[in-house]
């Protein structure tokens, strides 16, 4: 039986049995008033008197009232605290449906209905009113570095602070995990706007301290202005959520206003995931190649497989776009798999000395069964993994060391080479290339490419012997003439890549059997 219906039960149990008290009371005083004169002194009673007189029916009917009146009063005690419990249910009830249960801001229901209702009065002329969408920085890291319940504290504190830091009458929403929203009516404009996201970021630029722990946070603002950047609540979250996005990719606090470019863009890179997407299920993904050379005797060394993606009817995406749409979509893992694949079944065919490169990117490096992966393409194809190369960049070496260590070490102990991607760049330090253990280094394009520069050929000599020191194998990319060549192999580099366009599967093959006689020392 449910809780309600054991109340109701309960409830109407107690109140038959109240009005049975009565009634049984009540037979009882008619039993002794017929039985017994009540109010007769005689010791013997006359047939008259054996009935019931009207002092006695008075009587009884004074009980009775008493006793009706004492059940009416009990049940109007009970009806009370009855609408008591109803007020209270339905005022939680009203809570849940439009607050934030942990922060106890409003909740998306709740600003939906406030922002729809200021959609329906316009400001002032001259004035707006602003709806800014926050997300804050780095809050997963804490989330799943400390738990959710430091995540939640931390909820808890940010919606304080928000709420100190807003005008009245300004209304907070929490819309779920660490997205916050501001609905602030008839700001003046523009400035005005600004100045409360300036508030939000000095309020959230202090650390935050739980558990004897401090945390930096920041925000990145999404600002839309109404009626001016949108005429109806759900553009308007859109075109907020749009300058939000912008202000994201800066990876600090940061404000950015709606502009219609941006809505440009980010319809045309929406687009262009949609494409991408059916690229990968039509299978119209494919390596092209890029060579590395060695300086010493002129061969390919390698060949680094680069993803490569052809719009119909239109140029070649460029790399840059195409790995930055795929890492922000998650298909960079698909795409990474599918290379690989198709690299190392055209990579089979080379001389076995060639070597497979291809580069590791964010993305993949957050997922540790990166390494089961690769291997699995590896045995799949058929192809050794000791002529296998995988290149890391050094920030992203610097950055997330453990992860790299979690995704990477099956490869390690498989016998692939590990490279150390635009050397000179991230910071690394001793402590990072020891406990990463890698294989060879790869000078960064900027240093190797204006070797005639200030300083620039000691920087290249300064990182070459640093790598030789280590007893690492020392690459570098960028110098394409002949002179810079024979700089490279003064300074201690062995191998270079030069900045070209790459190539297809079909003039790898036949560049790796070239003799191409191209030795820097042949030609000095």
């Amino acid at each position: 039986m449910s809780y309600h219906l054991r109340e109701l039960y309960m409830r109407h149990r107690v109140s038959i049995n109240d009005l049975g008290i009565i009634v049984a009371s009540l037979l009882v005083l008619i039993f002794v008033a017929y039985e017994v004169d009540i109010f007769a002194n005689e010791a013997s009673v006359t047939f008259r008197q054996e009935t019931i007189e009207l002092d006695e029916v008075l009587l009884l009917g004074g009980c009775l009232a008493v006793g009706l009146l004492g059940f009416s009063v009990r049940r109007y005690i009970e009806q009370k605290r009855e609408m008591n419990r109803r007020v209270e249910a339905e005022r939680y009830a009203r809570q849940l449906a439009f607050q934030d249960p942990l922060t106890g801001l409003a909740n998306r229901r709740q600003f939906d209905d406030a922002l729809r209702v200021a959609i329906a009065s316009p400001p002032a002329a001259g004035a707006a009113h602003a709806l800014l969408m926050l997300d804050l920085n780095g809050f997963k890291k804490i989330n799943d570095s400390f738990g959710h319940g430091t995540g939640d504290e931390l909820l808890v504190i940010v919606a304080q602070r928000l709420s100190a830091a807003m005008r009245p009458g300004d209304l907070i929403a929490r819309l779920g995990g660490d997205e916050f929203a501001v609905l602030a009516l008839h700001v003046s404009g523009p400035e005005a706007a600004s100045n409360i996201a300036h508030r939000i970021v000095q309020a959230l630029s202090e650390p935050v301290t739980i558990a004897q722990s401090q945390h930096h946070i920041g925000t990145g603002i999404g600002i839309a202005l109404l009626p001016s950047d949108a005429q109806t609540a759900q553009e308007g979250i859109r075109k907020a959520d749009v300058a939000l996005y912008r202000a994201k990719t800066e990876h600090r606090s940061a404000t950015r206003f709606f502009e219609e470019q941006m809505d440009v863009v980010l319809r045309e890179r929406a687009e262009m995931e949609l494409h991408l997407r059916a690229a990968i299920a039509s299978d119209l993904i494919y390596p092209r190649f890029r060579p590395s050379f060695d300086l010493l005797g002129g061969s390919v060394a390698a060949f680094e497989a680069i993803p490569s993606w052809l719009l119909p009817g239109a140029a070649e995406v460029p790399v840059e776009r195409l790995v930055a749409i795929a890492e922000e979509s998650g298909l960079i893992h698909a795409i990474g798999e599918t290379v690989l694949r198709k690299a190392c079944l055209a990579a089979r065919s080379w001389p076995t000395h060639t070597k497979l490169s291809i580069d590791i990117y964010p993305g993949q490096l957050s997922d540790p069964s990166f390494g089961a992966t690769t291997l699995r393409v590896l045995h799949e194809t058929g192809f050794d993994p000791a002529r296998l190369e995988v290149e890391i960049a050094e920030s992203m070496l610097v950055r997330e060391l453990d992860a790299a260590k979690v995704a990477l070490a099956p490869l390690r102990q498989a016998g692939v080479t590990i490279t150390l991607d635009h050397f000179g760049t991230g910071y690394s330090s001793l402590y990072h290339m020891n406990e990463f253990k890698i294989d060879k280094v790869k000078i960064d394009r900027r240093f190797a490419e204006h070797l005639d520069g200030q300083g620039a050929d000691r920087m290249v000599r300064a990182l070459a012997g640093f790598g030789h020191g280590l007893g690492l194998l020392v690459s570098a990319e960028g110098s394409s003439d002949l002179m810079g060549q024979v700089s490279l192999l003064s300074s201690g580099v062995q191998q270079n890549q030069p900045v070209s366009e790459p190539i297809s599967s079909e003039d790898a093959l036949a560049m790796s059997f070239a003799d191409l006689h191209v030795s820097p020392r042949s030609g000095s």
